[in-house]
């Protein structure tokens, strides 16, 4: 399954959970809290100052 920034971050470890660690070494520690199983991946990187594209290739790498 591709990753898509406009995914809920729920959405991503329901069906990718090996992304996991990814988003929490770049700052995510709060996976499981109500905001981000329904804020996109591109609104939480944007909340935490992160470089969506950036975010996006790692998760890319995984493939």
């Amino acid at each position: 399954m591709e990753i898509k920034k406009e995914m809920t971050i729920g959405e991503i470890l329901v069906n990718k959970p090996e992304v996991a660690p990814i988003l929490m070494e770049a700052g995510m520690h709060c996976l499981g809290c109500p905001a981000a199983q329904g804020e996109s991946l591109e609104e939480a990187a944007m909340v935490h100052g992160m470089d969506i594209d950036s975010l996006m290739e790692k998760i890319a790498a995984l493939a």
